[in-house]
């Protein structure tokens, strides 16, 4: 019963944020103020995550192809598609989820605490609208891009470890990397990047927007935010695969 009240507060925030919409620039600067925080404030670490992501599997690979049959170009084929279909997409999100959520959910978390969304709902300004929303749109503009950065990275990365330690020759590398490449797999991480972006947004504000309590309540809804997020990310990765692959 408590997850089906939960869930039934989560979609009523999300509803709400359409109830009543404020001035379009009070969105705008919010928004681009969020996009920096989200964009900018996590790319160094899916940058480096990415790229040891990508030349480890590339490593790994290597070390398990032993067979004289299998060609060598297959390692940046099984380099590539495990980075654009698993790694960049939901590994990266899951790091997100922590960077990203715990943020969101900390930030809401003390405006409620310290009352300022009950100052915001004084004043006759819809909250949810103009604290919520900004952060959502900001992840589903962002997280794609950063799951398209961390794809590229990943790639390059694997390249890198595979040349330096001589697993394979640059041009064997590039020649397996274009070879038997199916565009739908770019196509299908970007849908996993747009619905793991709602999430790393949308449940850590419904966290930090209802906290009750004092700073010691911040931090565990700041936990449980990040972990119900990962495990939403897990199940809606299954589900997305189950339908689309």
């Amino acid at each position: 019963m408590q997850f089906l009240s939960e869930l039934g507060k989560y979609f009523l925030m999300i509803g709400g944020m359409f109830s009543r919409p404020e001035n379009s620039k009070m969105y705008w600067k919010e928004f681009m103020h969020q996009c920096a925080e989200i964009g900018i404030g996590s790319l160094p670490i899916v940058a480096i995550i990415s790229f040891f992501i990508g030349a480890v599997s590339a490593v790994q690979t290597a070390y398990q192809l032993v067979s004289p049959l299998i060609p060598r170009e297959s390692i940046s084929q099984i380099v590539r598609d495990t980075v654009i279909l698993e790694f960049s997409s939901t590994l990266v999100c899951i790091v997100l989820a922590g960077v990203v959520g715990s943020k969101i959910a900390g930030e809401l978390g003390n405006m409620r605490v310290s009352e300022q969304i009950d100052a915001l709902e004084i004043m006759g300004v819809n909250s949810k609208a103009y604290l919520i929303m900004p952060k959502i749109l900001a992840a589903l503009v962002v997280i794609p891009m950063l799951v398209v950065i961390s794809m590229v990275l990943g790639i390059y990365g694997g390249r890198v470890a595979s040349t330096m330690t001589g697993i394979v020759s640059p041009t064997i590398f590039d020649k397996g990397l274009l070879s038997a490449f199916v565009p739908f797999n770019v196509f299908f991480a970007l849908i996993k990047a747009y619905t793991f972006a709602f999430l790393i947004s949308s449940i850590p504000a419904y966290y930090g927007y209802h906290v009750k309590g004092g700073a010691l309540e911040i931090g565990r809804a700041s936990t449980k935010a990040v972990v119900v997020t990962c495990i939403s990310i897990l199940l809606a990765d299954y589900v997305l695969a189950a339908l689309l692959l």
